[in-house]
C-alpha cells in the first residue's frame, strides 16, 4: 500500500513538472561548483585552511574552473601544530605575506594524481628569489614525504578544478641548507656543511646563493679514492672544498654560459674559479656532471653534481679544460706538471689549442713530439711568471718568466699585449697556487 502511495505521487510530482514546462517558465538549474575550495570547505578538518585562504586572499584563485592545481592540504591539526611550532596564538598572528608564501607552497600548476609523482622535486606557486622561477619542493613517494616533514596521509581527493592530497604537517620553504636535510641523496652534504660550520651562512635568508650540490655517491667515491673518511677532514680541510662548490648569486641553469665563475673558495685575498663546460649537460672542471638542476630555495638555487669539486691548482685548470689538450700533452712531455703544482705563487700565461697549430705550421712540424723536449721546457717557461699577477696589476713593461733567458714586454693600452702581437683572450683565471690568462699566440724565446 505505502508502495503505490509513492508511486501516485511520484506520478503527480511528474505531471506537476511537465506542467511548468508547458507554461515556458523552466529555469536552468546551475552545475553544483565542486572546486577545490569547495572540496575543502565541506570537510570540517580543512576549516582553518579554508580561513587562511581567505585571510590571504587566495580563496578565489583556487576557486578558479578555468584552472587546474595539485594541493597538499594541511588539516586543522596540522595548522595548529605550525602555530605552536612558531609561538603563534591564532592564525592572524602569523605576517599575511608569510601565510600567503606558505600556502602557495602547497599548491602545484596542473592536477597530479598519485599515481603520477614521482620521487623528485616540484616547482610550486610560492615565489622564489628571483623572477620567473618559484620555490621546489621534495617529494618521496617511497616514503609519501615532503621535505621530509609531512606525510601524506590521503591521495586523490577529486575536484572539477583539480586533485587535493592531504597532508599533517604545514610544509614550509625550504633554504639551501633545508634542501640539503630534506633529501637523503644529500646526507652527507648536510654533515660536511654542518662540520665545516656553513649552515647558518646558507640559511641565511638576506643572501643569495648556487650550491652545486654532490649527491651522496660522489662524496663516498672521493673518500674512496683518497682513502679517508669525512671524520678524518678537519675544519680547515673542509671549508675550502665545501666553498668551491658556492657561487654568489642566484644562477639558474637557463643562465649558465660556456667560462668561469667565481667560487667562494678562498685563497689569500682571491677566490678560486670554476669550469664550466655546455654541452648535453652542464659539466664542471672537465668532469662533474650537473645531474638535477633548478631546485630553488628560499635563499638560491641549487644544481646536484655527481662529483665533488676539488679547488684547482693553476696546473690543474689546464688539466681541465679540453681547450688546453696541446698546453697539457706540452707540460706532460717534459716533466713539468708537478713544479706548477708547487706552493708557487705562479702567473700563467696559458696558449689554446689553436695557438699551438699556428705554431706548428710555422715550425713545418706535425706536432709536439717533433720538438725536442729542452726546446719545448724552454718555451713553456717562458709562459711562466714567478708571483700572482692579476690583470689589474699589469702594467706597461716587462715581466721576467721562469726561463731566464726571456721577458716578457707587456702592453695594457688596448687590452692585453705581449710581446706586440699575442693577446690575452681571457684573464684572471685563479687557482690555489696562481692565476691564468689565456692567450692567442705561442711565446717563443
Amino acid at each position: 500500500m505505502k508502495f503505490s502511495l509513492l508511486i501516485v505521487l511520484s506520478g503527480i510530482f511528474i505531471l506537476a513538472s511537465c506542467d511548468k514546462n508547458d507554461d515556458n517558465n523552466t529555469e536552468e538549474i546551475p552545475d553544483e561548483s565542486n572546486t577545490i575550495v569547495d572540496v575543502a570547505s565541506a570537510d570540517e578538518n580543512f576549516s582553518v585552511l579554508i580561513d587562511a585562504l581567505e585571510l590571504t586572499d587566495l580563496k578565489d584563485a583556487l576557486a578558479d574552473e578555468n584552472a587546474e592545481y595539485t594541493v597538499f592540504a594541511p588539516t586543522n591539526d596540522a595548522f595548529s601544530d605550525l602555530l605552536t611550532e612558531l609561538g603563534y596564538d591564532e592564525l592572524e598572528d602569523l605576517p599575511n605575506d608569510d601565510l600567503k608564501e606558505i600556502l602557495l607552497y602547497h599548491v602545484l600548476a596542473g592536477k597530479a594524481e598519485a599515481n603520477e609523482v614521482e620521487n623528485g622535486y616540484y616547482s610550486t606557486l610560492a615565489d622564489g628569489p628571483q623572477d620567473g622561477y618559484t620555490l621546489s619542493m621534495y617529494i618521496n613517494m617511497d616514503d609519501e614525504m615532503i621535505n621530509s616533514r609531512a606525510s601524506i596521509t590521503a591521495t586523490d581527493i577529486m575536484a572539477d578544478n583539480g586533485v587535493i592530497h592531504v597532508v599533517d604537517k604545514v610544509i614550509l620553504p625550504l633554504s639551501l641548507s633545508g634542501h640539503a636535510a630534506a633529501n637523503s641523496a644529500f646526507s652527507v652534504l648536510e654533515e660536511v656543511v654542518e662540520k665545516a660550520g656553513l649552515s647558518e651562512t646558507l640559511n641565511n635568508s638576506s643572501l643569495s646563493f648556487t650550491v652545486f650540490a654532490p649527491v651522496d655517491d660522489a662524496f663516498n667515491q672521493l673518500f674512496t679514492n683518497l682513502g679517508f673518511t669525512l671524520d678524518d677532514l678537519s675544519l680547515e680541510d673542509l671549508q675550502p672544498i665545501l666553498l668551491y662548490h658556492v657561487v654568489t648569486g642566484f644562477l639558474p641553469s637557463a643562465d649558465i654560459e660556456s667560462g668561469y665563475v667565481t667560487t667562494l673558495s678562498q685563497i689569500g685575498e682571491q677566490f678560486v674559479s670554476l669550469q664550466v663546460s655546455l654541452g648535453d649537460n652542464i659539466i664542471l672542471n672537465g668532469n662533474s656532471n650537473v645531474i638535477i638542476e633548478d631546485v630553488v630555495a628560499t635563499n638560491g638555487i641549487i644544481h646536484a653534481i655527481d662529483e665533488v669539486l676539488i679547488p684547482p691548482e693553476v696546473v690543474d685548470l689546464a688539466l681541465d679544460n679540453s681547450d688546453f689538450s696541446y698546453l697539457v700533452e706540452a707540460l706532460v712531455k717534459v716533466d713539468l706538471v708537478e713544479a706548477l703544482r708547487d706552493e708557487g705563487p705562479f702567473t700563467v700565461f696559458a696558449p689554446v689549442n689553436s695557438a699551438f697549430e699556428d705554431l706548428f705550421e710555422t715550425l713545418g712540424v706535425n706536432g709536439l713530439n717533433d720538438i725536442d723536449d729542452e726546446t719545448l721546457e724552454n718555451v713553456l717557461l717562458a709562459h711562466v711568471v714567478s708571483g700572482y699577477f692579476l690583470s689589474s696589476d699589469l702594467s706597461n713593461g716587462s715581466l721576467s718568466t721562469l726561463n731566464s733567458e726571456k721577458s716578457l714586454t707587456i702592453n695594457v693600452d688596448n687590452g692585453i699585449v705581449i710581446d706586440g702581437d699575442i693577446n690575452v683572450l681571457l684573464a684572471d683565471i685563479k687557482g690555489t697556487n696562481g692565476v691564468v690568462h689565456v692567450i692567442d699566440k705561442v711565446i717563443v724565446p
